[in-house]
């Protein structure tokens, strides 16, 4: 594997970004084989009920099962999908060669201008987003200091031809979780708590959807009401994603969050450098620094 870890730095390296996705599984060994024969992550931590893997010794994504979790509805809270960004394109090809050649389904394709994306679900429908980013050159930003993004179509034969032919083992080391998208009850809701009590900056707009960021990255975090509009919070023992992480590289970012959830009464425990609390839709997200 090659080095690369400087191209996807932009999503990493900025004030606070999506470190880690926890999933709630039924079937742990096949979940884990998948990620690790269809998506390439390599397990770097296992335990009788549960397995952490990664990319390169950085821990990515962990699978944990109790055997009494019962499959989410699909209209649910919880996640639309946790978004992994290689390197550049010619990764994102080398994946998707890889995928053609074992037959793995996917559930679609987009140009969104910032990136390149290709979406698919684990095998208890967890969705998946493989992406790269173009080069922030090529972004565009508008007045408001918001990105412009779009979902146009992509073309994947183009991909797969210009795609190196030279088998694949794994992905390559610098791939990180981009950003993670979580489906909500509400929009508005979901603006107060990203924007106003973490600090996450709106920087796109969809119909149902909003995108936040630090750092002017087109997005760390995304919430949506497409399937899940009005939907109670998630109910414990529900499959699919049991929490996920922000980390701070600016821990006085963090410190303003806490004080906010504080001001606000949003129950958090401490320990050491992380916060743990529930967000507003019962997902259980973990503050770091």
């Amino acid at each position: 594997m090659t080095d690369n870890s400087t191209q996807t730095a932009g999503a990493i390296d900025m004030p606070a970004f999506v470190d880690h996705s926890h999933l709630k599984v039924i079937d742990l060994p096949m979940l884990s084989a998948f990620y690790r024969q269809v998506m390439g992550l390599e397990t770097i931590e296992k335990s009788a009920s549960g397995e952490t893997l990664g990319v390169g010794g950085r821990p990515l994504l962990t699978l944990t099962t109790d055997g009494r979790a019962a499959r989410a509805p699909r209209n649910a809270p919880g996640l639309f999908h946790t978004a992994f960004l290689v390197p550049d394109r010619k990764a994102l090809g080398r994946w998707l060669a890889h995928a053609a050649h074992g037959n793995v389904p996917l559930t679609g394709a987009s140009d969104h201008l910032v990136s390149e994306a290709i979406y698919l679900d684990d095998p208890e429908g967890n969705g998946i987003e493989i992406y790269r980013d173009r080069d922030r050159s090529e972004w565009t930003y508008v007045p408001d200091g918001t990105v412009k993004m779009a979902t146009r179509r992509l073309d994947l034969q183009a991909l797969y031809d210009e795609a190196p032919k030279d088998g694949w083992s794994g992905q390559e080391n610098g791939t990180a979780i981009g950003h993670i998208h979580l489906q909500v009850s509400d929009i508005p809701q979901a603006d107060a708590f990203f924007r106003d009590v973490l600090g996450l900056d709106v920087m796109a707009r969809y119909p149902g959807a909003s995108f936040f960021a630090t750092g002017k990255y087109h997005h760390h975090v995304a919430a949506n009401v497409w399937n899940s509009r009005g939907q109670p919070k998630r109910q414990d023992g529900m499959s699919g994603l049991s929490d996920y992480t922000i980390r701070f590289n600016d821990p006085a970012r963090l410190e303003a969050a806490v004080k906010k959830l504080d001001a606000l009464s949003i129950p958090a425990t401490r320990t050491g450098s992380t916060v743990s609390l529930v967000d507003p839709w019962g997902i259980g997200l973990k503050l770091t620094a």
